[in-house]
């Protein structure tokens, strides 16, 4: 019984390919576009662009995700690329940064102080201060 469900489980995903698979579209060779001197200086170059980045700039990575070195270049390492994720980051981000001074609330006036005298002049910027009495015994 179970060989017989597994023989029919790989018929139906045989069939399932080969009648759902699209049929893959070719590429013709284009000479006018193949002989192109940046076409051909990629050819030469992309060899050696991948064993440097598999070589170098993949190790190095790995290092620079791992501590000490992780603190030290300030990476956030993120393995899912979603921007639900990366929206969380960035608000963790701005909660643990410093918050700007805020001004401090008005306070209000002491009530202790008593009110101004009436009797005492005070001065407007534009007029000169009153000469004081003189002390008369």
């Amino acid at each position: 019984m179970r060989k017989r469900r597994l023989a029919l489980v790989i018929a139906l995903t045989l069939a399932a390919s080969i009648l759902g698979s699209a049929q893959a579209g070719t590429t013709r060779y284009d000479p006018q576009r193949a002989g192109h001197p940046l076409r051909v200086l990629a050819y030469a170059l992309h060899p050696i662009g991948v064993m440097a980045d598999t070589l170098i700039f993949h190790p190095a990575w790995w290092l620079g995700t791992h501590e000490p070195l992780r603190t030290l270049f300030g990476v956030d390492v993120v393995f899912d690329d979603s921007a639900e994720v990366a929206r969380e980051i960035e608000e963790q981000k701005a909660k643990a940064a410093p918050q700007p001074l805020q001004p401090p609330p008005p306070q209000e006036p002491d009530r202790d102080v008593a009110p101004p005298n009436p009797s005492v002049p005070v001065p407007h910027s534009d007029e000169p201060l009153p000469e004081p009495a003189p002390d008369n015994p």
